[in-house]
């Protein structure tokens, strides 16, 4: 039987951030309350986590300094802890896979706490944030997402961000994003994007879910989806097992995605999930079940390589 030892994974969604902005006495080195700690990234081996800057609106109206608040909790206690370090140009994305630190990536999960300030923006990019996931679920300043009603795509500030966006080398992420504004990214993006937290709409019915055409898409312009382990984007009725994340796998390859898969865990934004796959020190046992059925190659693509290649050629030069 093929192993699965050696196999670097990079993640491309958790909010472990706002948990910790919400009970400061929690340490990400082993706390239980948390589904991503250092220990539990060393375990499954992960070589590269994003970490969203998600601005819960039961905390209140999302503003500019509470996304300034959790980019210092990570500068405090993710990079802070020595044992992860900042991944922010493309000349790290190249060096990292060499390297046995793992890197941590920066990103905003709903640009609501800009204000609609692009001044913002550049200073979110100066500071390190590398990923604009453009809404959450509802309508923000810049556009719809996915659950607002009437489906709206950008608004003209939306639309220059998109602008600045493709200027500046901050990266796009429609994940949330209502189907209007994913086609009219399409048109109005210079480079491509992602979506970092995203599952297939043929398998699992969720509004979340990706649509084939939309995958498809996402494939010819040399973006990248990432499976999400939320049940209930597995699933439909949730209670989902590693092998339904499977049926998700084989239907983005069947459509051409199989340089163009990685994963977005979503760990800590979620409160039940998939059986075998509760927090990052899972990865390890989930590559050895997909050794078992697919070529080591595509697996390590899948884990690992495909999201390092987008990020080592669309991250922007180090200055």
């Amino acid at each position: 039987m093929k192993t699965a030892g050696g196999f670097k994974v990079a993640d491309f969604h958790c909010d472990v951030l706002s948990k910790l902005q919400a009970s400061p006495e929690i340490s990400f080195k082993n706390d239980g309350r948390l589904d991503v700690t250092m220990e539990r990234l060393a375990a499954g081996n992960v070589g590269m986590q994003v970490f969203a800057i998600y601005l819960s609106e039961a905390r209140g109206r999302p503003s500019f300094e509470s996304v300034l608040g959790q980019l210092d909790l990570f500068r405090e206690k993710i990079i802070g802890s020595e044992q992860l370090q900042w991944l922010r140009w493309k000349e790290e994305a190249v060096e990292v896979t060499a390297s046995a630190t793992a890197r941590g990536v920066l990103s905003l999960e709903g640009v609501d706490g800009l204000e609609g300030n692009l001044f913002y923006a550049q200073l979110c990019f100066e500071l390190g944030v590398r990923l604009f996931g453009v809404t959450w679920n509802y309508a923000n300043w810049a556009a719809d997402g996915v659950l607002e009603a009437r489906n709206g795509g950008f608004t003209e500030k939306g639309r220059q961000l998109i602008e600045w966006c493709n200027k500046s080398g901050m990266l796009l992420d429609v994940s949330h994003l209502a189907p209007t504004g994913f086609w009219e990214l399409t048109e109005r993006s210079k480079r491509p994007f992602i979506a970092s937290h995203s599952n297939a709409a043929a398998i699992c019915g969720h509004p979340r879910n990706l649509s084939d055409k939309q995958i498809k898409t996402l494939i010819t312009m040399d973006g990248r989806m990432g499976l999400t382990f939320v049940p209930w984007f597995v699933r439909d009725g949730g209670g989902a097992k590693p092998d339904d994340v499977r049926r998700h796998i084989e239907h983005v390859c069947s459509l051409g995605g199989t340089k163009h898969l990685m994963f977005g865990s979503d760990f800590d934004g979620i409160d039940a999930w998939v059986e075998g796959l509760e927090h990052p020190g899972k990865y390890a046992e989930f590559a050895e079940l997909l050794v078992k059925y697919y070529p080591e190659d595509e697996v390590r693509g899948w884990l690992y390589d495909n999201a390092m290649r987008f990020l080592s050629e669309h991250l922007p030069p180090r200055p």
